[in-house]
């Protein structure tokens, strides 16, 4: 059954439509943290759909609050009220930290991002933005322009002129030998500098976390560092949140929060974990930055009923039970132990990240050299044990990464663990 779904699907979707695994598998079912495929195997997912399932596969409390709002209206457009997003907009924009703040609701990680530069470029009439090196922000036409990830960027056309910022990468680059306030300064040096040789930007958009880039950050306090260059000349910071969002990294509820001596961004955008799978993405930004554009527009499939039943179902419950302590509590103990085995598999050069989002770098032993074939190994070892998860990375996609769904208990951390263990042993 899987190999037929596998030839039609070859056959009717593009070749660039990328599947894990040198047999892909079709997930058919999950509760908790745990799925299932058509071959009736069963998995430890580390993943979460790329860290969308936030809180638990089939949470009872979403589900019953999809099915009931089915019952009644799945969908009516941004043109009419529309009560759950009302309700779930309050809640976001009283999280947010940004002072009168307004949200509007989008399908996706890539839809908020775009909507993100059109407010920021038609607010400053500035077309510039500035990015990071190694940085995802999704697919569209406009995104794919800033995204600073070869990999990830099929097209060199945009709308927008890109220039791109040293800091997103602590262990790799020009100043990966400094201390954390020296790589802090010498990046903010760097920003300085090119400010000089460029026309005003409109805005430096930047993820706490670079997810596809393989779970790097820069040293905590980097962003607000440059925040204070940015407001400076009226440039606008944007956070990618997409996959930081919700608590996930455990020590604070957004990404940026790491970064917040210099006050919240100017713009946050969302998605992923809070639709726990239903399609859900979303800005929020100041309201004079929000109400900027002169033009009519409505969002046909952002927010509808459905959707933000799902949202305001599945944020009541990660606050309700604390995913993010969770996440701190569980997702440390898990980096300890992986670190632990990293010790002793000389294909590891670092284990690295925060909360529940946790990446590991493989390279050829002995070398700072990526090896993205040892990464795919260990891929496959992986999903042979029974355990699912994500790559990534820069120059090459070397890094493994994990992001279980937040609600992960200790005894699931350690049976991933052991089986993650394996998987990397068996490169040696």
């Amino acid at each position: 059954m899987t190999k037929d779904l596998l030839g039609r699907h070859r056959d009717v979707l593009p070749e660039w439509l990328a599947l894990y695994y040198d047999e892909p598998i079709e997930i058919t079912h999950g509760e908790g943290r745990y799925v299932w495929d058509a071959e009736g195997r069963k998995y430890l997912d580390f993943f979460g759909g790329i860290l969308t399932t936030m809180t638990a596969h089939a949470l009872p409390e979403v589900t019953k609050a999809v099915s009931e709002q089915a019952g009644r209206i799945i969908h009516s457009s941004t043109l009419y009220l529309n009560r759950p997003m009302v309700d779930l907009a309050e809640r976001i924009a009283q999280l947010s930290g940004i002072p009168n703040a307004r949200v509007f609701f989008t399908t996706s990680g890539t839809e908020a991002n775009d909507t993100a530069l059109l407010l920021a470029t038609t607010y400053r009439r500035s077309n510039t933005v500035l990015a990071m090196r190694n940085s995802y922000h999704g697919r569209s036409f406009s995104t794919v322009g800033i995204t600073g990830n070869r990999g990830w960027s099929p097209t060199s056309l945009s709308p927008l002129q890109t220039l791109y910022v040293h800091g997103g990468v602590r262990g790799r680059g020009p100043f990966a030998g400094l201390g954390d306030e020296e790589f802090i300064a010498a990046c903010v040096e760097d920003l300085r500098d090119l400010l000089g040789h460029t026309r005003p930007p409109a805005a430096l958009i930047a993820e706490p976390v670079q997810g596809v880039g393989g779970f790097t950050a820069p040293p905590d306090g980097l962003y607000a560092a440059f925040r204070e260059v940015l407001h400076e000349r009226g440039i606008l910071w944007i956070a990618d949140e997409v996959q930081t969002g919700w608590g996930r990294t455990g020590e604070h509820f957004w990404g940026w929060q790491a970064h917040g001596r210099s006050g919240p961004p100017d713009i946050v955008t969302f998605a992923k974990g809070i639709g726990n799978g239903m399609s859900v993405g979303g800005v929020i930004a100041r309201a004079e930055i929000m109400n900027c554009l002169d033009a009519n527009s409505i969002s046909t499939f952002g927010g509808t009923q459905i959707t933000m039943a799902a949202g305001l179902a599945n944020l009541t419950y990660l606050l309700e039970h604390d995913l993010q302590g969770n996440a701190r509590r569980v997702g440390g103990l898990l980096i300890e132990r992986l670190r632990a085995v990293g010790a002793q598999v000389p294909a590891v050069r670092e284990v690295r990240g925060r909360g529940l989002m946790i990446g590991v770098e493989v390279v050829r032993p002995g070398t700072d050299e990526a090896d993205p074939q040892a990464a795919a190994a260990v891929l496959e070892a992986a999903r042979a044990g029974g355990l699912l998860i994500g790559k990534g990375g820069g120059h090459s996609t070397s890094a493994l990464r994990i992001a279980p769904p937040m609600s992960l208990t200790v005894a699931e951390a350690e049976e991933g663990a052991a089986i993650l263990e394996d998987a990397l042993r068996s490169i040696q």
